[in-house]
């Protein structure tokens, strides 16, 4: 059991109908992303070819900020808004999308990108799942 998953399930209120198991994967995808990506813009900016990966260590650092600020806002339930909640993981499968997409353009040459790809593609699913099974 996640950290993630015990703190849903001591949740005191009901949490409006939102499925317990996409919440929780998403929250979690969400953190993954967020340091897949940090960690990658590092790698980036470690790579003799820096200069070339410019467009890669901004789409990652703004898809980490994105993902972070998205598992916290999904780990807040009371006073819930539906409206919120929607355009936030709208916005991370969108950083997650351009993310991934610009990471597998560079995953052929740095294992980093590919990894970090993945991740992306990971929580853009995560997110457009809760997206679907939201009221």
């Amino acid at each position: 059991m996640t950290v993630a998953s015990q703190m849903l399930d001591t949740y005191p209120a009901d949490l409006g109908g939102v499925d317990r198991q996409k919440l929780t994967a998403c929250i979690e995808a969400g953190y993954e992303c967020a340091q897949a990506c940090t960690a990658c813009a590092d790698a980036c900016l470690s790579e003799e070819m820096v200069a070339e990966l410019t467009k890669c260590i901004r789409t990652n650092l703004d898809c980490a900020d994105v993902c972070d600020t998205t598992g916290r806002v999904l780990s807040r339930h009371t006073g819930y808004d539906a409206n919120l909640t929607r355009a936030v993981l709208e916005a991370c499968a969108a950083a997650c999308k351009a993310c991934g997409d610009e990471c597998e353009q560079h995953a052929s040459m740095h294992e980093h990108c590919r990894v970090c790809a993945e991740a992306c593609r990971r929580c853009e699913t995560a997110c457009r799942e809760l997206l679907g099974s939201l009221g």
